[in-house]
């Protein structure tokens, strides 16, 4: 175990059935890992206490934990995952924070029967490269990080903020490192919104780069940017509009297609058909948030129609519930969402 735990009678403060009450400390041998593991100011505990509906009470390297059976039970599992990250030489922010307590009630919510035994600690896929290493924040990101440990072909839909690209980019980054391709290569459709290629500044890099940015932003977040520079001149990492695709073979590299809704059906089928000989292909899209002119068929919404059941291909939906950004990005994609929803029942009811 990474804590000492103590057990005491039910906390007179909560307010809770007092055969559902539970009240514990737990002890952390390392002060200033626990230190780390409460944040400044106890920020951390004080996320568990809202989040969990808990009482969270910090003394040098012990917390006491107060509240409901469940809600306590799901705080400790959070805590000692988060602990033993530390241990090995991680860090821990109020999204990790977050993402550790949503696993929990998740695996909670998971079980079809209650019981009172004390639950197993929590498992978190994670990409890791030699500069960070990140774990699963939601079920759905779990699941799309051992798609890609499995899969040659994965889609990664949903709304933003929920991690694809992200988690796609790190997985790349990864598979780079332990040498399993020689090269990663990243790309998106140039679809203008405003502004067109042809009348932006610079040479077709520059043109080209303020639509790849969030890729970018991602790479220079899992390997150092002077090795990201030296790794593009090389050609190790090749970043590149999807129209750059046409008539190669992608061989022993880990190729990513980003906002892929926006793409043709025969894009689409293009890019999948680059898939060379030891090849990982990741694909990332929002089909609510395409751009293509009315009446233009979105390539990734076809060829998830198309590819369903297909041996190889694993597809992860993304939803509102699974938005690791701030939380009113959640409530700003479920209130878009919900307005569609009514303008689509509108428009059948018309029919």
């Amino acid at each position: 175990m990474n804590a000492t735990e103590v057990v005491s009678s039910p906390s007179r403060n909560v307010k809770t059935a007092a055969t559902d009450a539970n009240h514990f400390i737990l002890t952390f041998e390392n002060n200033r890992l626990a230190s780390e593991l409460f944040g400044q100011f106890d920020q951390h505990l004080k996320l568990l206490e809202q989040r969990l509906q808990i009482e969270a009470h910090a003394r040098g390297n012990s917390v006491s934990i107060a509240g409901e059976l469940m809600a306590t039970n799901q705080a400790r599992r959070a805590l000692d995952f988060l602990y033993a990250r530390l241990q090995s030489g991680g860090s821990v922010d109020a999204s990790d924070v977050e993402g550790a307590i949503r696993m929990a009630v998740a695996a909670d919510d998971q079980l079809t029967l209650p019981t009172m035994e004390r639950k197993a600690k929590l498992s978190l896929a994670h990409i890791s490269t030699r500069k960070k290493t990140i774990s699963a924040r939601t079920p759905t990101q779990d699941a799309y990080m051992r798609a890609l440990e499995r899969a040659e072909l994965v889609f990664g839909v949903g709304p933003a903020g929920t991690g694809k690209t992200y988690l796609a980019v790190a997985h790349a980054a990864q598979l780079l490192e332990r040498g399993i391709v020689d090269k990663i290569i990243l790309s998106r459709p140039a679809v203008e919104a405003g502004e067109r290629l042809g009348f932006l500044p610079g040479d077709m890099k520059d043109k080209v780069d303020p639509y790849l940015r969030p890729l970018y932003d991602a790479l220079y977040d899992m390997i150092a940017p002077d090795k990201v520079e030296r790794a593009i001149t090389a050609g190790v990492i090749e970043i590149a509009p999807l129209a750059f695709m046409r008539g190669r073979t992608l061989a022993n590299a880990a190729i990513i297609l980003d906002e892929a809704q926006n793409t043709t059906s025969m894009q689409m089928k293009m890019f999948l058909t680059r898939l060379g000989e030891n090849g990982r292909m990741i694909i990332t899209g929002d089909p609510s948030q395409v751009d293509l002119p009315r009446g233009v068929t979105s390539g990734l919404v076809e060829a998830l129609q198309i590819l369903k059941g297909v041996e190889g291909v694993s597809v992860v939906r993304f939803n509102d519930s699974d938005v690791v950004r701030h939380p009113l990005v959640g409530r700003i994609v479920r209130a878009y969402d919900a307005k569609y929803k009514v303008q689509d029942e509108s428009e059948q009811a018309d029919r």
